[in-house]
């Protein structure tokens, strides 16, 4: 069923929204449809926006960044999202074989990525609630407190993105599309 979202241009928006999509035009020199869509709200895109940002500039490296943003896009199956941050990861300058690892759901290249990953998936799947075991297991690798509320700023702004692409069906941007995404049954 196409749901129809307005998929916005500078001119169309909302007027609240125009200064917020000309800052994500100056940003990706280009406009992200996920930007285009959530236009037709101004909160919610500002929202993202500074989210984004605030996350971003966490303590977390661009390797645990992108474990973050990809473990959570994939579980929630995130058709746009998925190889909107394949594309973004590479110009970070991640490692290829961890950007395939997180798409594939497959083993993280090292153990302390692992245990990242395991735990912003406990996260999502339990609705922030982590065991005794998982909190020392996260905090033995090398963690913080810090870092799991960042997984939790991180993951704010996922559902922001992930939930908007769900129900606008959120057509991928041209330069993502070469890295069309589908879950692994």
């Amino acid at each position: 069923m196409k749901t129809n979202y307005p998929i916005h241009t500078i001119e169309s928006a909302p007027e609240a929204s125009k200064q917020l999509l000309e800052s994500s035009l100056k940003a990706y020199g280009m406009l992200p449809n996920l930007h285009a869509i959530m236009a037709e709200a101004p909160g919610l895109l500002e929202g993202y926006q500074i989210l984004h940002k605030l996350f971003a500039d966490s303590s977390f490296d661009a390797e645990e960044l992108t474990v973050v943003w990809q473990t959570i896009n994939v579980e929630h199956n995130c058709t746009y999202c998925v190889p909107a941050h394949t594309g973004i990861s590479h110009s970070m300058k991640v490692d290829p074989a961890l950007i395939e690892a997180l798409r594939n759901q497959q083993p993280m290249p090292t153990a302390k990525l692992q245990t990242l990953h395991d735990t912003t998936l406990a996260m999502v799947r339990n609705r922030g609630i982590l065991t005794k075991e998982q909190t020392e297991a996260f905090f033995a690798a090398g963690y913080g407190h810090r870092q799991i509320l960042e997984i939790i700023l991180g993951l704010a702004q996922k559902v922001m993105s992930n939930y908007t692409n769900h129900v606008a069906e959120t057509p991928v941007d041209a330069p993502f599309q070469k890295f069309a995404w589908q879950k692994k049954a």
